[in-house]
C-alpha cells in the first residue's frame, strides 16, 4: 500500500487538529458525575445554545446518545416509529431491545430519506387493544445514511414532530450529521431541531474530534438521560480532556468546524462526478451527492470485494455498505481536492483490474483520460 493513504471509509477517521490536541492537554478538569468538570460544562452549555435547547448532556458516542435518549423517554415493551435501515435499529447492535426494551415499527422512505406522514400516522398502535405494544417515539435521522445522506428539512421535520405530538409521543432526531444538513441546507441547527423533543449528535465524525456526542433537550429530558448514562456505565471524570476539542469543534466561523463541512460536500460532488459515467459504476447520480456520502454500485455486484480490495491496493480505502449492494465513500476533514482526483484514477484503475472498464495506461490516466 502507498505511503499516503486516502481514507475514505468513514468520516469517524478524522484527526483532531493541532489546536485540538493542545486544547486536550491544557483542559481545566473537575469530575463530571459530580457535575464539576468545568470544560464539559462550558461544552454543554454551548451545545444547548447552539441547538436551541434547554440542556445538554455529553457522552461517549452516538450509539450511548441515542441510547440514552431512548431509556429516558421509551417504557420498556413500547414502540419506536421509525425508517427502515435506521441506525439505531441497523447498527447499535439492538440495544433499544436489549437494553430499553423497546420494539420498533420499520416504515419504508422515499429517495429523499422521508417517511410519508400518513404512513407515520398510520404507524400508530391503539392503546386500547392489549394485542399492541404502546406507540412510545417517533425517531428521524438527519442526514440520512441510506439515501445517500440527503439533508431534512425543516418543514419535514416539523410536519413529523406534529404527527408525533397529535399522537401523544416525542420525536427523536439522530442527528449524527446534523451539521452537515444545517451547511447543505443553509439552515441553522437550532431551526432544524426546533420542533424535536430530543437530539443526538457527534463531535467524532466531521466535526473532527476524537471521542464523543451530545445529546440535547428540556433540562427535564437530560436529567432522565443522564441517569441513563450512569445505568449503562457512561458516567465519566475528569473527562474534560475530551470534551475540550468539541468547544473547538462548535465555534462560529471560520476558527470552527461546521462552516468547513462545505469543503467536505464539494468534494463528495468532486468525486461523484468523478466517477459517475466510468463503466462498472451504475447508480450514481451526481446531483444527488448533497452531503458528504457517495454511495454506488458496480454494474457485476460480485466483484465488489474485489474491487475494494484493489482500491486498498493503490492506497484508497472505501467500504462495503452494510445492508446493500453499495459501495460507500465519504469525505471529511483531512481529505483535499488532490486526494479526490487520486481517488478517481484509483477507482478508474481498479475497475480496468477487475474486468469492468477496458485497461487504461498510466500515461492516460495521467492525462486525464
Amino acid at each position: 500500500m502507498p505511503d499516503h493513504v486516502i481514507d475514505l471509509r468513514s468520516d469517524t477517521v478524522t484527526k483532531p487538529t493541532a489546536e485540538m490536541r493542545r486544547a486536550m492537554a491544557e483542559a481545566e478538569v473537575g469530575d463530571d458525575v459530580f457535575g464539576d468538570d468545568p470544560t464539559v460544562i462550558a461544552l454543554e452549555e454551548r451545545a444547548a445554545q447552539i441547538t436551541g435547547k434547554e440542556a445538554a448532556l455529553f457522552v461517549a458516542s452516538g450509539t450511548m446518545g441515542n441510547l440514552v435518549s431512548l431509556m429516558a423517554q421509551v417504557p420498556r415493551g413500547g414502540e419506536i416509529i421509525a425508517g427502515e435501515g435506521n441506525h439505531s435499529f441497523a447498527h447499535e447492535a439492538a440495544n433499544h431491545a436489549v437494553v430499553v426494551g423497546a420494539g420498533m415499527r420499520l416504515l419504508p422512505w422515499d429517495e429523499n430519506g422521508r417517511m410519508s406522514l400518513d404512513q407515520i400516522r398510520g404507524a400508530f398502535r391503539n392503546p386500547n387493544d392489549v394485542h399492541e405494544p404502546l406507540t412510545s417515539l417517533v425517531a428521524l435521522e438527519n442526514t440520512h445514511s441510506d439515501s445517500m445522506a440527503q439533508p431534512l428539512p425543516a418543514e419535514y421535520i416539523a410536519d413529523v414532530a406534529r404527527v408525533a405530538h397529535e399522537g401523544g409521543v416525542p420525536l427523536h432526531v439522530d442527528g449524527a450529521r446534523i451539521f452537515n444538513a444545517a451547511v447543505a441546507l443553509a439552515t441553522p441547527v437550532s431551526h432544524l431541531l426546533g420542533h424535536a423533543d430530543s437530539a443526538s449528535f457527534c463531535l467524532s465524525k466531521g466535526l473532527a474530534c476524537p471521542v464523543g456526542s451530545l445529546v440535547v433537550g428540556s433540562r427535564e429530558l437530560i436529567w432522565r438521560a443522564r441517569r441513563a448514562r450512569k445505568l449503562i456505565g457512561g458516567g465519566m471524570r475528569q473527562v474534560g480532556v475530551l470534551a475540550a476539542p468539541g468547544l473547538i469543534a462548535l465555534r462560529d466561523g471560520p476558527t470552527g468546524m461546521i462552516d468547513r463541512l462545505a469543503d467536505d460536500h464539494a468534494n463528495a460532488r468532486r468525486l461523484a462526478q468523478g466517477i459517475a459515467d466510468l463503466p462498472g459504476i451504475v447508480g450514481l447520480d451526481p446531483a444527488r451527492v448533497r452531503t458528504n456520502f457517495v454511495l454506488f454500485e458496480l454494474s457485476r455486484g460480485e466483484l465488489r470485494i474485489r474491487f475494494l480490495e484493489e482500491l486498498t491496493a493503490q492506497g484508497v480505502l472505501m467500504i462495503d455498505y452494510p445492508g446493500s449492494n453499495k459501495v460507500r465513500a465519504v469525505t471529511h476533514y483531512g481529505i483535499e481536492e488532490a486526494d479526490i482526483d487520486a481517488a478517481i484514477d484509483a477507482t478508474r484503475r481498479a475497475l480496468a483490474t477487475v474486468g469492468l472498464a477496458p485497461t487504461v495506461s498510466v500515461a492516460a490516466v495521467a492525462a486525464g483520460v
